[in-house]
């Protein structure tokens, strides 16, 4: 059942209430690997399942539109407070409602439309929001992609150089949504500064890795800083917009009321939670954990022949390319989801297939290490993923309802927050 137990709602309305007790079941009984989903602690849950839900906040702290904020001022200060001690910052907006809201509220307070902004190309690793062609911000500004190189999957530096040097961005977007690999912050600082450019750090897939020490931070080299708050760092489906002191106004303005209006304030609750959660010795061990199995598992993943972009990781996420294995990443992904292994199918660069059938696989090990598991059980999951996609191919289904059957008996004894196999809260 549901922890804690949703008892008024299954009472109001039953249908709701049995799509989120399956899910939360779906949820305990899968191997959840999408390298961008967690699972967030019980207090987080009860955060973001509270009273403030009802309220309006429209403003800062101490400049509300509206009145009965004694009791939100202080939940949003402590959410700033901790983010700007964890992260060692100057300035923290709590506000933004998730991640591409954070990083357009950049644009906005840093850029005009039609002026040049560059980030990683999407096939190469990128994020919409940092100036793909379907995104507003390819759409209203001039985007400027750089790729990786062909050989080793990383950025050359090199060609960003040559290409910011030519373009005069006015933002540098580093950081992405399929990069396995330590983003060096210098070097793009380096660049960034060169031409006089604003460099965003985009580590809303590493923040928990920053937070904890498994990754180095952006904070001294970018001049901006955006994350989300769930992913890596185990808080509710938000994000934060971190800078210097002299930035703030810049970027306060953007976001209210550039951009929103009232903050969720249940939100910014689960993040002051989250943020607190992060400071304690088991979140560091945590955060090194989740790169230890990553690496574990990409050994494991590659003596079984399968070939990841970059060669392995430094991180908590694993780009395979499936093309040796005969099969595309969307049919595989289709039946790993249904041998209980819970992934994405993604695009590898330079892929020559089309992004909604692509050539590859996107793994990563955060929610399987807040479940407990250690780099001992990854050899089993890589020979798991390796069975599974031999059975796609083979279209054998009772090798993966076997795989399926042994996914579930090894996690019944790696209990989740939010869910009690036992029917017990």
């Amino acid at each position: 059942m549901h922890v804690p137990p949703i008892t008024h709602l299954t009472a109001a309305d039953p249908q709701v209430a049995n799509l989120i007790e399956a899910e939360a079941h779906r949820q305990h009984d899968k191997l959840r690997m999408i390298p961008s989903e967690n699972y967030v602690s019980a207090a987080v849950l009860e955060a973001t399942g509270s009273v403030l839900t009802n309220k309006y906040s429209e403003g800062y702290v101490g400049r509300r539109y509206y009145e009965g904020q004694q009791f939100i001022d202080p939940i949003e200060t402590l959410a700033i407070d901790r983010a700007r001690a964890l992260f060692g910052v100057e300035h923290v907006n709590v506000q933004p409602y998730s991640g591409s809201p954070a990083n357009l509220a950049v644009y906005l307070a840093f850029a005009q439309p039609g002026d040049p902004v560059m980030g990683m190309a999407l096939p190469m690793g990128g994020h919409l929001t940092h100036g793909w062609s379907v995104s507003a911000t390819g759409r209203w500004f001039r985007p400027v992609r750089y790729t990786v190189d062909r050989r080793t999957g990383l950025v050359d530096f090199d060609e960003v150089r040559d290409l910011a040097r030519a373009e005069r961005p006015k933002l540098i977007f580093c950081g992405g949504t399929a990069v396995p690999r330590t983003i060096n912050f210098a070097a793009f600082a380096q660049i960034a500064q060169e031409v006089d450019a604003v460099l965003v750090a985009d580590i809303a897939h590493i923040a928990g890795l920053v937070a904890g020490g498994a990754h180095p931070s952006p904070v001294g080299h970018a001049d901006v800083i955006t994350t989300t708050t769930h992913k890596t760092l185990r808080g509710p489906r938000g994000a934060m917009i971190m800078t210097s002191a002299g930035r703030a106004t810049e970027v306060d303005k953007a976001v209210f009321p550039g951009l929103q209006g009232g903050p969720h304030n249940h939100t910014t609750a689960g993040i002051a939670v989250a943020l607190n959660e992060a400071t304690q010795p088991a979140f560091r061990r945590y955060a090194h954990q989740v790169v230890t199995n990553a690496k574990a598992l990409a050994d494991a993943l590659t003596e079984r022949g399968f070939d990841l972009v970059t060669g392995g990781t430094d991180n908590h996420l694993i780009l395979i390319d499936l093309t040796t294995k005969g099969i595309a990443g969307k049919p595989a992904a289709k039946v790993l989801d249904l041998g209980g292994i819970e992934l994405n199918y993604n695009t590898v660069p330079y892929d020559p297939r089309k992004p909604f059938d692509p050539s590859g696989l996107r793994l990563g090990t955060p929610a399987l290490t807040t479940r407990g598991l250690t780099e001992e059980h990854m050899p089993q999951v890589a020979e798991w993923i390796d069975r599974l996609v031999v059975a796609a191919v083979k279209d054998d289904q009772e090798a993966v309802a076997a795989v399926a059957g042994e996914v579930r008996d090894l996690l019944s004894a790696y209990p989740i927050p939010g869910y009690s196999a036992s029917g017990a809260g």
